[in-house]
């Protein structure tokens, strides 16, 4: 019975963490409205940072010279991952839905598993082969909203296309993440780069800032939405999945990565004014189905990293 209880609550620390990144991707839409996106995700991270702060310092101390061995890849994460990625994501939410946004995003696990052959050498099955060739095809699908005629005039939206250039950023920082995890100790990286992210960040948000036509504004929703995404999905959604996945097992874990564009565009629907269109269904049911095809392969690499 305690096994069970346990299985049940890695269950839903898995679907906790997929809830609140669901959510992010919408909260993201609605910040860009009152943030610039390099400001945004200064923000983000350094909230995320000062929270972290009194919990670290001791770990900090104790975990400096492993940290300090491992700078150069740690400068790496940063950029891939915590600079890159959420930036991206924000700048791209300016000219795309969280909905689309969310489905493109959706293929990640697919890229890991290209990345994984060269930085990891792992192989490709053929389940996965054909796995990213449907969610390719369902990608492909939902940029030209369907349209055979879009995809001959390459008419897409720049938004999407700047949600891909992330899922590589994002892929290569999990890959990398997977390739330290052993000598990386989770809480104290989080931490650290957290730090260094606001620091690589804040040169592009002065810049930004410094644009007559950029502005902050400062409201009880926007102090909401910096707390949702320096809180939630910097810190909660970051614990519960490494705490959900060691106890389910990675490759079970990495299915449950699918319910974030279902989240995404629930909270999309209901909380903001978008709707769901016929060409996002069905190119998110192929993209879905693909990244469940690979998820298949025991040799498909998960994601073990903060989204």
């Amino acid at each position: 019975m305690a096994t069970i209880a346990k299985t049940r609550y890695a269950y839903f620390l898995l679907i906790l963490a997929n809830i609140i990144w669901g959510g992010n991707f919408v909260i993201g839409r609605i910040g860009a409205d009152y943030f610039p996106p390099f400001t945004f995700s200064l923000l983000r991270w350094l909230v995320a940072f000062l929270i972290l702060t009194p919990f670290m310092v001791k770990r900090l101390k104790a975990d400096w010279h492993i940290l300090w061995r491992y700078k150069r890849i740690l400068l790496l994460l940063t950029a891939t991952g915590i600079a890159g990625y959420n930036t991206i994501i924000y700048f791209s939410l300016h000219f795309t839905t969280s909905i689309n946004a969310a489905v493109v995003n959706s293929i990640t696990p697919l890229f890991i598993a290209i990345f994984s052959i060269f930085v990891l050498k792992e192989r490709l099955t053929l389940v996965q082969v054909i796995g990213i060739s449907l969610s390719i095809t369902g990608i492909i699908f939902i940029l030209s909203k369907g349209s055979l005629g879009a995809l001959q005039a390459f008419s897409f939206n720049i938004g999407d296309l700047f949600v891909l250039i992330a899922v590589v950023c994002w892929s290569l920082y999990s890959v990398v993440v997977k390739k330290y995890a052993t000598v990386l100790p989770a809480q104290t990286t989080l931490y650290i780069t957290s730090f260094m992210g606001a620091v690589m960040l804040l040169p592009f948000s002065m810049f930004e800032l410094n644009r007559p036509d950029v502005h902050v504004v400062f409201t009880p929703m926007s102090i909401f939405i910096l707390f949702y995404v320096g809180i939630l999905a910097s810190i909660i959604a970051f614990l519960s999945w490494n705490t959900g996945v060691p106890r389910v097992g990675a490759a079970k874990s990495g299915i449950f990565l699918n319910l974030l564009p279902v989240f995404a565009t629930i909270f999309a629907t209901v909380f903001t004014n978008e709707s769901l269109l016929w060409y996002q269904i069905i190119g998110g049911m192929i993209v879905i189905f693909g990244v469940l095809l690979s998820s298949t392969a025991p040799k498909t690499v998960q994601q073990r990293a903060l989204r």
